[in-house]
């Protein structure tokens, strides 16, 4: 099958992430999961080791390093990259290029010709921020498949689009990405 990376941000869909994980780890994806610091502090590393079998990586200084460069090794060893949850945050800094923890420094190192699927999930209103919008256009201008969100209800209570797509959904646009 393929290497996955699962970069995940912070986001009350985190949840579905780990869903996700292992979904792929059961289809013979081989996955790793790289998060932002405060994805790690929503849901604990070990969850995403235990579903994958790979140890979780949330940083490029601590003490889940793997080498001294696992930015560049988690880039090399990629064959797709899925962000999910994509939180505002994560986005405009993927967006900008801006690379402060381990996940954006990894997609920046990732070459161009690997397929990239990006899974928004956040408050309705911050979704149809002008700054958001703003981002996913650029990140689809700079050769990013965005997987729209769902309406419905999301963790702050409200009704709209903004929920994480779900996981199965997520793995079948994986499988068809060449």
């Amino acid at each position: 099958m393929s290497r996955i990376l699962l970069c995940c941000g912070a986001s009350a869909a985190i949840f579905k992430a780990c869903d996700l994980a292992s979904k792929l780890f059961q289809a013979g994806d081989q996955v790793r999961v790289a998060m932002t610091p405060n994805a790690g502090k929503l849901i604990s590393p070990q969850l995403f080791e235990a579903l994958t079998s790979e140890p979780a990586a949330t940083s490029e200084w601590g003490p889940d390093r793997r080498t001294s460069m696992d930015h560049i090794d988690l880039a090399r060893w990629t064959e797709k990259v899925v962000v999910a949850p994509a939180s505002a945050d994560l986005i405009a800094r993927i967006a900008l290029g801006v690379a402060n923890d381990l996940v954006t420094t990894t997609l920046l190192a990732v070459p161009q010709s690997v397929p990239r699927l990006l899974c928004p999930a956040m408050n309705p209103t911050m979704l149809a921020a002008p700054s958001v919008v703003r981002n996913l256009a650029q990140l689809v201008e700079d050769g990013w498949q965005v997987l729209d969100s769902e309406e419905g209800h999301v963790a702050c209570g409200e009704e709209g689009q903004g929920r994480l797509v779900d996981p199965e959904r997520i793995v079948e646009v994986l499988a068809s990405l060449a």
